[in-house]
């Protein structure tokens, strides 16, 4: 088992290492595993015709700047059988979050060729769970790899190899970009379509990602961002971005629980009238800070009421600017539920109806013991994988030891300087390098997905972020937004699922259009 000792009484101990001693001071501080994989055929129907596929679960060790392994990380791909020209076939890397997130997620629930099953937005509770052959897989469209960021899943540090080299944005990288040249170079790859695939953290890496593979010869026909995360600046103490920016996804919130009313409006069109509000006499009243004069304090506290459901005092209390974490915790009150942070369509109790803040998110404690059960199901069962390793759905400690800093590759001009290019970043700002490789290759198409109930990545602040990338008109229409009626995991409602496939697969029927194949028999 990598990452394992010996105690005392002979036990391994996961998730620690051998100490340093003269015996094996020159010795690799981690084991490096050979690469090894399962391969197993399969088969399902799409849209009335059965696709036969071959799913291959296994790993590839990448180097580190000694160019010996640091690293094996794990994947699962799912590959049409039968293709004799590579080039008319999109592969498709995909990905999610946390930072330091397995790939589980997307992994058993979106557009792989299997699906788990949920009783969402209601709790899904104990086993035993049931996956089912997804209707909605992008295998008709494109080949899938799904990829588990080092220390996640069954991604691991090897080697010389510490967490420390993947714990931040550029680290992470660098690794997936190893990955992907590694995958690409050994399936025979380099003339396909390809594609990349994140969700919220995994946007921000696909954002740096792209620019970064683009720059060292590998080009993109397309980036789908589901839940997206492009700018950490924004979450900076005395800043009013996040307030702004959860406005339209708090009213969409109460507009589902009918805490407001759309005035003879449909959906759009109040959200419209919202973001108009936000960007408007919202972000004016608040720039005044304290000096807000009393009655337009009054004004805005009773406008923001209409559109989030909140009592006009809550609003007063609370500075006209209510948290996430707040607007959870007060919207039900009355019923004494929470709502949840990633999809607010799931509803909890909590210890108390009086507290600030909720105690815990409904929408993560509803889904997770269906996912994690189901996944290691699955791949012993139907992959025929197994390890002795353990699989962290969230790798330990990643998350808090993460570096965001980030050496911006676009020319955004910042603040007290000139262009943005290479200059080092504190917290990670990625939309300028997502610019950056539109710029560099004009046919790059960006396909932004938004959960209308998602807490976490807010849909208003993704905009606002896609629309300061300062594009040229002619690129502008590079990007493409959709929005659907579900959370940060929007395929947890089958009817955005559904929606969300019809949606890709003209995405990628754009992104690939202008590519002409021409065969050379």
């Amino acid at each position: 088992m990598l990452f394992a000792a010996l105690s005392a009484n002979g036990q391994q101990i996961p998730g620690s290492t051998p100490p340093v001693s003269p015996a094996n001071a020159e010795k690799p501080l981690n084991p490096i595993p050979p690469v090894k994989s399962s391969v197993t055929e399969h088969e399902i129907s799409l849209g009335g015709k059965v696709i036969r596929y071959t799913a291959t679960a296994g790993n590839l060790l990448i180097g580190g700047e000694d160019e010996q392994p640091n690293a094996s990380v794990f994947y699962v791909a799912y590959a049409q059988s039968g293709v004799t020209d590579l080039r008319t076939r999109p592969v498709t890397f995909l990905y999610n979050g946390g930072p330091g997130s397995a790939s589980m997620w997307l992994h058993m629930g979106s557009v792989g060729p299997v699906r788990v099953v949920t009783s969402s937005p209601e709790t899904t509770g104990a086993g035993p769970y049931q996956i089912v052959p997804n209707d909605y897989s992008l295998l008709d469209t494109s080949d899938l790899v799904f990829v588990d960021a080092v220390g996640a899943g069954y991604s691991r540090p090897v080697g010389k190899g510490t967490i420390k080299d993947f714990a931040g944005t550029d680290q992470d990288v660098r690794a997936f970009q190893k990955f992907i040249y590694e995958y690409v170079e050994l399936n025979h790859r380099w003339n396909s379509p390809k594609f990349l695939f994140g969700e919220s953290y995994g946007t921000t890496r696909s954002a740096a990602l792209v620019d970064a593979l683009q720059n060292s010869g590998m080009y993109f026909n397309g980036v789908i961002l589901m839940s997206s995360i492009l700018n950490y600046f924004v979450q900076a103490p005395g800043l009013d971005v996040v307030f702004i920016g959860n406005l339209p996804s708090y009213a969409a919130i109460a507009s589902h629980y009918e805490k407001v009313t759309h005035k003879g409006k449909d959906e759009k069109a109040f959200l419209d009238e919202v973001r108009a509000f936000a960007r408007g006499p919202y972000a004016e009243a608040l720039a005044q800070g304290h000096n807000l004069p009393q009655a337009q304090v009054d004004a805005i506290a009773a406008k923001l009421s209409s559109y989030t459901g909140l009592s006009v005092a809550y609003i007063k209390e609370s500075n006209l600017r209510v948290s996430p974490g707040r607007f959870r915790k007060e919207l039900l009150r009355d019923k004494r539920e929470i709502v949840g942070r990633y999809d607010a369509r799931f509803e909890g109790t909590d210890v108390d109806a009086a507290g600030e803040n909720p105690g815990y998110d409904p929408s993560d404690a509803g889904i997770t013991g269906a996912f994690v059960s189901q996944l290691h199901d699955y791949l012993d069962r139907e992959l025929k994988y197994s390890s002795n390793e353990t699989y962290f759905p969230s790798g330990p400690g990643i998350n808090q030891a993460w570096d965001h800093s980030h050496r911006l590759g676009s020319a955004i001009p910042i603040a007290g300087g000139g262009g943005g290019g290479g200059q080092p970043m504190r917290d990670a700002y990625v939309a300028g390098d997502l610019a950056d490789a539109i710029r560099k290759n004009p046919r790059l198409r960006v396909f932004s997905v938004n959960g209308l109930f998602d807490l976490a990545t807010p849909f208003f602040i993704t905009e606002y972020d896609l629309a300061h990338i300062e594009l040229d008109p002619k690129l502008r229409g590079n990007i493409e937004f959709a929005y659907y009626p579900s959370g940060h995991m929007i395929y947890l409602n089958v009817d955005a699922l559904k929606q969300l496939k019809s949606d890709l697969a003209g995405f990628y029927s754009r992104a690939v259009e202008n590519v002409e194949i021409k065969s050379t028999r």
